[in-house]
């Protein structure tokens, strides 16, 4: 890698995608919420932890994960709550790392992982294999001896490539998932570090819960790995992070409506809004499913199950069964 990019193809698709975050970058940062509002900042921290963890099976609720840095008991494995207490911190501490520091990036690692695995803030002694949930090897990490070599001059190539931040950012996350430079938690650092490089770029991103984004998507995120690594470029995992970036900035957009519509006097238009917009889609098409509202809004897949829900019980939509899915569909 050294002198030398890391393989990817920008493709129209992310050209497209990078311009229409920036518009939303600015048009979230306009509002300031984000940044500002302790309440929510707290909320996204806990739901941005609760995400990154729960893809690495992590048991706890959102719930659970709130009660646990509320400083409450919670009924659950320890190894569960630790990883939830040290994310926490870590993700406290955010503004204090340097992306481009390897000894930070062990740092950051030995507060992820205290308790939970020997080698914590060391890369790892032994050779490992990724593999899938029936066991099958996707690939093999690096050999430990080119561990450190590798991820320095992946540092050095986002620090100095000229390339906008959004691109390098996941090209990052792609390529330490690659390497696989620790014994474990080497997706909660990728995640971790993504933020880290997007929030150095715009700070409003240390509190945007793509995570969360991420989590919804799961498997959409482990296909995008995998076909980049039968590729051999990380060319469609930068395409669905992307996307992701996008939908949680939507999602965060809608949030501060909603927040400047509760400060009004005037009532909230936004439900009728959304709704009118699904009554005309249904105009034209005979159903509607969770996914086209998560598109259609760039809201969460629970956000889109409860505005389904909710006009259901309205008597607006019927809720019924297509083929595998649920679909809903205009109430007679």
């Amino acid at each position: 890698m050294k002198n030398n990019a890391p393989p990817f193809t920008i493709t129209p698709a992310i050209l497209t995608s990078v311009a229409e975050i920036a518009e939303l970058v600015g048009k979230i940062s306009s509002t300031r919420h984000l940044t500002s509002n302790p309440t929510l900042r707290r909320n996204n921290r806990i739901r941005t932890i609760h995400g990154s963890l729960a893809i690495e099976q992590n048991t706890l609720t959102m719930e659970q994960v709130t009660a646990v840095l509320n400083g409450k008991k919670v009924l659950a494995p320890p190894k569960d709550i630790a990883e939830v207490k040290n994310a926490y911190e870590i993700y406290e501490h955010l503004d204090q790392l340097n992306p481009y520091s390897m000894e930070d990036l062990l740092r950051a690692h030995d507060v992820m992982m205290r308790g939970l695995v020997e080698e914590a803030g060391e890369f790892r002694s032994r050779p490992v294999g990724v593999v899938d949930n029936e066991g099958n090897i996707l690939h093999f990490g690096a050999l430990p001896a080119y561990v450190p070599g590798l991820v320095e001059e992946l540092m050095e190539w986002t620090e100095q490539s000229d390339l906008p931040m959004l691109i390098k950012s996941c090209v990052f996350h792609y390529e330490l998932e690659l390497i696989h430079p620790f014994a474990d938690g080497n997706g909660r650092m990728g995640r971790l570090w993504h933020t880290l490089l997007l929030s150095k770029w715009n700070p409003l991103f240390a509190w945007l819960p793509v995570e969360s984004i991420i989590h919804d998507r799961q498997q959409e995120y482990y296909d995008a790995i995998n076909t980049s690594n039968n590729l051999g470029e990380s060319t469609p995992f930068l395409t669905f992070m992307l996307s992701a970036i996008q939908s949680s900035l939507m999602e965060a957009i809608n949030m501060s409506d909603e927040m400047i519509d509760e400060m009004s006097d005037e009532p909230s238009t936004k439900e009728d809004s959304r709704w009118h917009k699904v009554k005309h889609y249904l105009q034209s098409h005979s159903d509607i499913q969770n996914g086209v509202l998560c598109e259609m809004f760039g809201i969460s897949s629970a956000t889109a199950n409860r505005l389904l829900r909710s006009w259901v019980q309205e008597g607006k939509l019927e809720k019924f069964r297509n083929g595998r899915s649920w679909a809903y569909r205009l109430k007679k």
